[in-house]
C-alpha cells in the first residue's frame, strides 16, 4: 500500500515540477534559457502571479499529502527511494504531452532506475522501526540537515551554472528529506487527533522544512540546467532519508550476508541511471524550454 501511494506522490510531483518549470521561465527566470544572460530577472514573488506555477504548487501539496499517507503505511527507507520515480514520470509527461522523442539511451536509463529500485526494495526488506525519537535525536537530524544545506548554499555561489544548480538541488533534497521525517512523525501522531498534532512541534516543522525545500528547489530550477538540479535533488533526498529513517525511527535494512552488497549495487545502478536520465535531451534545460512549454503558461 505504501509503495502505491509513494508512486502516486511521485507522479503528482513530476507534473508539479514541469508546471513549476514553465512558471519559472514565464516569470523571467531560468538562466539556462538564455546562456548569454549574466543575471536572472527571476524573483520568487513573481511566481505568485503565474497561474501555471500555482497549479504546480497545488500538485506539490497533493504530493505531500500522498507522501504522508505512504509514510503512514510504510517507512522512510522504502517510501523515499520510490519517490525517485518522479523523473521517470517527467520523461513520460514530456514524451506524451509535449511530443518529445525518447531514444534508446533514455529507455536504458529508465530500465536501470526500475531495476535498481526493484532490487533495493526486494533485498533490503526495509522494516518499520520501533524507535521513538526524542528531542536530542531531532536536534541532531535538524543540525545535520542545516549543516548540509548551508554548505551546499556556500558552494552555490561558485562554479558553473550546472554546479550551482546541483548545489541548490542537494540543499533542496536535504530539506525535503527532513520534511519527510517530520511527515512520518506527524503520520504516527494522526490516530491521536488533530489537537494532539497541533500541540506538538513536528507538525510545524513540516511547514517550515517544506517551505525551505520549495524555495530551494525553485532556486535550483533557476540557477542552471534541470539536469543538474534534478539529479542532485533526486539522489541526495533518498540517501538522506535512509540515514534519517535508520537513525530516528530504527528502520531496519537487512545487511546480512551478500544482501548488503546487492543493496549497494542496486542503489548505485539506480543513481547512475538517474544521472544519465536527468541529462537526457528530454530533461535538460533546452528540452524543457520549447515554445509549446511556454505557451502552456496560458492553458489555465
Amino acid at each position: 500500500m505504501s509503495i502505491i501511494f509513494a508512486l502516486l506522490a511521485a507522479m503528482s510531483n513530476a507534473l508539479a515540477t514541469v508546471m513549476q518549470r514553465i512558471g519559472v521561465e514565464a516569470s523571467g527566470g531560468a538562466n539556462s534559457v538564455n546562456s548569454d544572460s549574466s543575471k536572472s530577472s527571476f524573483k520568487f514573488t513573481n511566481l505568485l502571479k503565474s497561474s501555471v506555477w500555482l497549479a504546480g504548487l497545488g500538485l506539490m501539496t497533493a504530493s505531500f499529502l500522498l507522501q504522508a499517507i505512504a509514510l503512514a503505511f510504510g517507512n522512510l527507507t522504502t517510501v523515499q527511494p520510490v519517490m525517485v520515480m518522479e523523473l521517470l514520470f517527467i520523461v513520460i509527461i514530456l514524451w506524451f504531452w509535449f511530443d518529445h522523442q525518447i531514444d534508446k539511451h533514455d529507455i536504458l536509463s529508465v530500465f536501470g532506475v526500475i531495476v535498481g529500485l526493484g532490487l533495493f526494495l526486494g533485498f533490503s526488506f526495509g522494516q518499520r522501526g520501533n524507535l521513538h525519537p526524542d528531542l536530542d535525536d531531532w536536534m541532531a537530524v535538524i543540525g545535520g540537515g542545516l549543516g548540509v544545506i548551508l554548505v551546499s548554499l556556500l558552494f552555490s555561489t561558485k562554479g558553473s551554472r550546472s554546479f550551482k544548480a546541483a548545489s541548490f538541488g542537494v540543499a533542496g533534497g536535504t530539506a525535503f528529506a527532513v520534511t519527510a521525517a517530520f511527515i512520518k512523525q506527524v503520520a504516527e501522531q494522526w490516530p491521536h487527533g488533530i489537537v494532539y498534532i497541533l500541540s506538538n512541534w513536528q507538525g510545524y516543522g513540516v511547514a517550515v522544512a517544506g517551505m525551505a525545500g520549495l524555495i530551494l528547489s525553485q532556486h535550483a530550477l533557476d540557477a542552471g540546467p534541470v539536469a543538474a538540479s534534478q539529479s542532485a535533488l533526486l539522489i541526495s533526498n533518498p540517501l538522506a532519508s535512509i540515514v534519517m529513517g535508520v537513525y530516528l525511527f530504527g528502520n531496519h535494512l537487512d545487511r546480512s550476508g551478500p544482501r548488503l552488497g546487492v543493496e549497494i549495487f542496486a542503489l548505485a545502478v539506480m543513481f547512475v541511471s538517474l544521472f544519465f536520465l536527468s541529462h537526457s535531451p528530454l530533461i535538460d534545460s533546452h528540452g524543457m524550454t520549447s515554445d509549446r512549454l511556454l505557451q502552456d503558461e496560458d492553458f489555465l
